[in-house]
């Protein structure tokens, strides 16, 4: 006798997931957008307390209500919708998580709009350019720092900062990522070296997170600065997709040049990979990052490349939820 085989049944609803997906993207930020997460903050409601409170015709608050318990976000129990604890904690101003509203906004108002010429993207090859007013700049900056501290949040949560004393923050758009390094561990000093355009915001953001006496800031373009140093820590948070091959692997040695010996490097960045599945979130970023100003998501195998090129070997990947990987190196 033959052993029967096992047989799969194939269907549509992956297909329909990922080409329907848009769909549930923009009724996401509209429920954002009208308040609908911000309406049942303080607890459960009604279709009608809920078009009260909102001031959105009722059918199509029940679409966008309804849409959000099918996605996970809301339940809905005898009538009354509820947010479960994602939307609790990342969707309204007074959750546990970082709000994630004007990232929302940001992706409405800026991201989708460049997704509707991302066959151009693919079919010419060229990089996407962003044509933004002074008010669409604002919620640019607005959406990608929102972005970030979450970033930072998960960072914070998935690596032990506790055994460092003395870190560089180099080159990056953000300093929460030090900032929350700094607050789970108090003898932690940091170095901050960003661009020049980017230190006055930093030295206000230790300021307000009552850190500046263990911070040092300094301005240098990241693709030339040299800080030099004996850190134990290096923080390459969202730079590399910003410079191209050359540029990173000199960023990779002068930052090489100011770790002391044994220190380790994070590198924090969405990347292509070479698992049988590919991470998903950095696939759909590979895809916005070009399409938005022509920046480049890398092969984690290129990374790892420049590393050991530059004094670094890499040692761990770290994928942070919702957020990019870490590469962890160490300096040799």
């Amino acid at each position: 006798m033959t052993a029967t085989q096992p047989t799969t049944t194939a269907t549509p609803e992956a297909i329909l997931d990922i080409a329907i997906g848009f769909m549930g993207a923009k009724q996401l930020f509209a429920a954002s957008r009208v308040g609908l997460f911000s309406a049942l903050a303080d607890g459960p409601r009604t279709l009608d307390e809920l078009t009260a409170a909102t001031g959105v015709p009722a059918q199509q608050l029940r679409i966008l209500a309804d849409s959000m318990t099918a996605q996970g976000l809301i339940t809905r129990t005898d009538g009354r919708y509820e947010l479960t604890p994602d939307a609790a904690a990342y969707l309204t101003a007074g959750g546990d998580g970082i709000d994630l509203t004007p990232f929302l906004a940001f992706l409405n108002d800026v991201s989708y709009k460049q997704w509707l010429r991302y066959d151009d993207t693919v079919d010419s090859g060229a990089a996407g350019t962003l044509e933004l007013d002074e008010a669409g700049w604002g919620g640019f900056m607005a959406g990608v720092m929102t972005y970030n501290e979450l970033h930072a949040e998960q960072l914070a949560a998935h690596f032990d900062f506790s055994r460092y004393r003395n870190a560089l923050d180099f080159g990056g758009l953000s300093p929460a990522f030090a900032v929350n390094g700094m607050k789970a561990n108090p003898e932690l000093n940091t170095r901050f070296v960003f661009a020049p355009d980017f230190t006055d915001s930093v030295q206000q953001a230790v300021e307000a997170a009552g850190v500046a006496e263990r911070s040092r800031v300094e301005g240098g373009a990241t693709e030339t600065a040299q800080p030099g140093g004996e850190h134990d820590l290096v923080l390459v948070n969202h730079v590399i997709h910003r410079f191209d091959d050359a540029q990173n692997r000199v960023i990779f040695a002068n930052a090489r040049a100011a770790a002391a010996p044994g220190a380790h490097l994070v590198v924090l960045d969405f990347f292509l990979d070479d698992n049988p599945v590919q991470r998903k979130i950095d696939a759909l970023h590979a895809g916005e990052y070009f399409n938005i100003d022509g920046t480049v998501v890398y092969p984690e195998s290129t990374v790892a490349e420049w590393l050991g090129a530059t004094g670094w070997k890499p040692v761990e990947t770290i994928a942070l939820p919702g957020s990019p990987r870490i590469l962890v190196a160490e300096a040799v």
